[in-house]
């Protein structure tokens, strides 16, 4: 009995079926994005290389990160979790005298005599070393940057009635549907209640305290 031949698959579309798919999974998967931490370099000024900006200590914020992770807060030992409240406090705690130009009517801090005079006076100055872990690191920086936002979100609700880091999210991600243009004023006035004001020196050669 003669054998029958197997019949023969027609290949020659798969090359564009396989296109096909690497066109279709390209375009519906999502990819990640790295999102960095955003800092903006000082402007210019016609500072003089010799001239020094001078910093009163009680509106200085010095928190330093040592090669083994330990956090020292204005040369106080102090645990990560403690960070956030403390540059809350600081920040907020309005200390200039009632009736000078520095008084800050919406600070609800202690008004410590001690402490900072006014959030746009307040500096948070924050130095590492070279050998603090990266996921250190970017806690602090968490941390810090939390302590302004609830002051921020506490200030819009109170001017606006909506929290500053919502409002800004949804128009950062394109969702708002409101007038952007008014609410992005609006956002500028909240952000000059509380500036970001965050110093990052040169980290410290491996080997500190």
């Amino acid at each position: 009995m003669a054998r029958r031949s197997a019949p023969e698959v027609n290949a020659g579309s798969m090359a564009d079926i396989a296109f096909l798919l690497l066109i279709f999974f390209l375009v519906t998967t999502t990819i990640e994005k790295d999102k960095g931490i955003a800092r903006q370099l000082p402007p210019k000024t016609e500072q003089q290389p010799d001239d020094k900006v001078i910093i009163k200590k009680r509106n200085l914020l010095v928190v330093l990160v040592n090669k083994n992770d330990q956090l020292l807060v204005n040369d106080d030992l102090m645990e990560l979790k403690d960070l956030r409240q403390t540059a809350i406090d600081f920040l907020d705690n309005g200390g200039a005298p009632a009736g000078t130009p520095e008084y800050c009517d919406y600070c609800k801090g202690r008004r410590n005599i001690e402490s900072s005079v006014n959030p746009d006076k307040a500096v948070i100055s924050v130095q590492n070393d070279r050998l603090t872990s990266y996921k250190m690191f970017i806690a602090v920086q968490n941390e810090l940057v939390a302590a302004y936002n609830f002051l921020r979100d506490r200030e819009s609700q109170r001017l606006y009635g909506w929290k500053f880091t919502e409002v800004k999210r949804a128009i950062d991600e394109g969702n708002f549907s409101g007038n952007i243009s008014s609410t992005e004023e609006k956002l500028k006035n909240v952000q000059e209640l509380f500036p970001l004001k965050l110093s990052e020196a040169e980290p410290k050669k491996a080997g500190g305290n």
